[in-house]
């Protein structure tokens, strides 16, 4: 079974991420047409139960593609922080409970590192980028860009975590960095560009 050539769906309703990933994509010189969940308002709400970003990133990909019947693109992120045993990991977006928001994340993790020395405040930012294809068949590559959280936040271009993460060889956070400058080094950036050089064959099998 072969989806409808030249469309893909962005499994994800996080409008700050379907921007970040078209901004990706569109630099990696792809020309398919992107489509966020927006236009396919009866998607199904997929539960993130996976126990690493590739296991959650692909329940989100195989779902939309089969609800879709397009090829389907998700990713799960988060930050993985080492005096925290690599927490948040998975659960970095609902790190401080449903409904809460990225603010009350970073507050709570401020709080459990708070007496952690700048020298063991080490942490990545890790991404699973996965392509389902309606017929089952998938692919997934993975990013990771290593760094460390800082005491307070600074900046405004991100969101999440980006305003206490410091990319190694980085004095400024990634919400201080320009679009540009972040994509270029970012998890995101990293995971999405090898699957992008991967999309043309992988769509045309």
């Amino acid at each position: 079974m072969s989806a409808p050539a030249g469309r893909l769906v962005l499994a994800t309703r996080n409008a700050h991420k379907v921007e970040e990933l078209r901004r990706i994509l569109a630099g990696a010189g792809l020309e398919f047409e992107l489509l966020s969940l927006d236009a396919f308002p009866d998607a199904p709400e997929v539960a993130e139960t996976g126990a690493t970003f590739a296991e959650n990133a692909l329940l989100k990909a195989h779902a939309i593609a089969a609800h879709t019947g397009l090829p389907a693109i998700a990713d799960d992120s988060g930050l993985a922080v080492d005096a925290l045993n690599g927490m948040p990991g998975v659960l970095s977006a609902r790190w401080a409970g449903p409904g809460h928001d990225d603010r009350a994340n970073l507050e709570l993790l401020l709080s459990q590192v708070s007496d952690v020395p700048e020298e063991r405040r080490g942490a990545q930012f890790v991404c699973a980028a996965v392509l389902a294809r309606p017929d089952g068949a998938e692919r997934v590559v993975e990013g990771v860009l290593s760094g460390s959280v800082t005491t307070a936040p600074r900046g405004s271009n991100g969101f999440g975590y980006d305003p206490v993460f410091v990319p190694e060889g980085e004095s400024r956070t990634t919400a201080e960095l320009t679009a540009a400058e972040k994509d270029a080094i970012s998890h995101r950036g990293i995971a999405f560009r090898a699957l992008a050089a991967e999309l043309p064959r992988l769509l045309a099998a």
